[in-house]
């Protein structure tokens, strides 16, 4: 059985649906039914007793864009676990590109980030690179960047903290920086974080790490021990939106690829290219009666 949940533009729905079904139709995706939620007035659910997600997602992807959209195999519940990356899913910045731009070399440094999370260079080697430019770059700089840069992406405190209401534990796990994740994770109610330390010595970036890095694996490890404290049974939410995530997001019960990179958004049963957030909520059928503004 497959249930697909999806929030599209409402104009031309039943028209986009029909093409949709023939789509499907074709592609052997018998259609059991279609029909908007009554507790999630936005999101419509299709419900086939077939196995063919690709297709499916294809169908939808050829007659619904853009969309928000979750494809599962049981209908979703509130999960015991969400695991999200920070930067470009929980903020709207790649932190160590902002920072990059006070030792005035942000573009180098951007090019650096956009081909790693493509998927087009090792994370780590690339996380070394781009942290070796900041050599010499004062500690007060992080913080002004935090200040003036930073901003968290629309729904996601809303997201964070109705989940936490509803029972769910959070832990944001980046492949960026404590410095940075430290205080988002406490603006948006985070309960746990995992991230990289920058080597300080008097005041400045040596241009070095403290410790291991936080690449896919740890991010996909993190995901499976706090799975196992939960027990067998539980559920869990991962967002993410560049490569580094995928692991991450494969392993969750809902992966969903926020505003993604290609390969991310392939590789996750969820995706959200069209709303902010508080999408996630809606195609976990959670009401907004519950959301936690």
């Amino acid at each position: 059985m497959l249930i697909a949940r999806l929030i599209a533009e409402p104009d031309h729905l039943s028209a986009r649906l029909d093409a949709a079904k023939a789509q499907m139709q074709q592609a052997g995706v018998r259609i059991a039914d279609a029909s908007m939620l009554d507790f999630c007035g936005q999101t419509m659910q299709i419900d086939s007793p077939d196995d063919d997600a690709a297709a499916l997602r294809e169908a939808l992807d050829a007659h619904f864009q853009p969309t928000d959209g979750l494809v599962t195999t049981e209908e979703p519940i509130v999960p015991r676990l969400f695991i999200s990356d920070m930067d470009s899913t929980m903020i709207g910045q790649e932190c160590i590109d902002e920072l990059g731009d006070f030792a005035g070399l942000k573009e180098r440094i951007a090019a650096i980030t956009e081909r790693a999370m493509q998927g087009e260079l090792d994370f780590a080697q690339a996380l070394y690179e781009r942290v070796g430019l900041l050599e010499g770059l004062s500690t007060s700089a992080i913080d002004e960047c935090l200040t003036a840069r930073i901003r968290p992406m629309p729904g996601a405190k809303t997201l964070v903290e109705t989940l936490k209401k509803l029972g769910c534990r959070t832990v944001l796990v980046t492949g960026g920086f404590h410095h940075f994740a430290d205080p988002v994770a406490a603006q948006l109610g985070f309960e746990h974080v995992v991230g990289n330390r920058f080597e300080v010595a008097n005041g400045k970036l040596t241009g070095g790490l403290e410790g291991g890095i936080v690449d896919s694996a740890v991010k996909k490890a993190t995901l499976l021990a706090e799975m196992a404290k939960l027990g067998e049974g539980a559920t869990c939410l991962a967002t993410g939106d560049g490569a580094n995530d995928i692991p991450m997001l494969e392993a969750a019960t809902y992966g969903i690829a926020y505003h993604a990179k290609p390969k991310a958004r392939a590789a996750a049963n969820g995706w959200v290219d069209r709303g902010d957030l508080t999408s996630v909520l809606r195609l976990l059928g959670i009401p907004q009666s519950q959301w936690v503004s």
